[in-house]
């Protein structure tokens, strides 16, 4: 059966680089995997998606995931969350960051950061979960991590932990950043 998992949230934030090391890790477990990207803007701090679809004994014929095909919405950012939640099953999970990112509308003072974004997400009945990744990332020593611990949360969330991750790191990430990558790759794991 395909599975779904949607990351977004705003350029620099590491989005894409989370859903790559997903997907290396899939295709490393033999799954058939297909995976598409969106930049709006994503170096001016715009939007930002990933669509990763894979299935262990099938095949996948389409990367995108389409209104209600989610089984996890992984957002990196509060508002992004709120913009994609048409996206999760009814039965499906949202984990996102607390993270609040002004987009050019807010900052330009055409429009305000919406409030009460997380009573919003649990108005569609998925299940919501809320994490300071970037908080946790601090700690670890470099807010630039928060993506892998949200990536440690997908992992946890869809049953993955089988897959060697530590090496994925390992052969994906600078040599300076692995121990800290693995750091937060468990506490993601953990975290959930």
């Amino acid at each position: 059966m395909t599975k779904s998992v949607l990351l977004v949230g705003v350029g620099g934030q590491g989005t894409i680089t989370a859903a790559k090391l997903l997907t290396t890790g899939l295709l490393q477990a033999g799954c058939d995997v297909k995976m598409s990207e969106i930049h709006g803007m994503s170096q001016r701090g715009g939007t930002v998606s990933s669509h990763v679809r894979y299935n262990p004994d099938g095949e996948v014929y389409s990367p995108v995931i389409g209104e209600q095909d989610a089984d996890i919405l992984v957002s990196f950012e509060q508002m992004e969350a709120l913009r994609w939640i048409d996206y999760v099953k009814p039965e499906g999970a949202v984990v996102t960051s607390m993270e609040k990112i002004d987009c050019q509308s807010v900052l330009t003072g055409r429009s305000a950061y919406p409030e009460h974004i997380i009573d919003e997400l649990q108005k569609s009945g998925c299940r919501v979960t809320e994490v300071d990744a970037a908080g946790e990332a601090e700690k670890l020593g470099s807010g630039k991590v928060a993506n892998v611990i949200l990536l440690g949360i997908i992992i946890k969330y869809m049953g993955l932990e089988q897959i060697d991750w530590e090496k994925i790191i390992r052969e994906n990430v600078k040599k300076n950043y692995i121990e800290m990558n693995l750091k937060a790759l468990k506490l993601g794991e953990n975290m959930i």
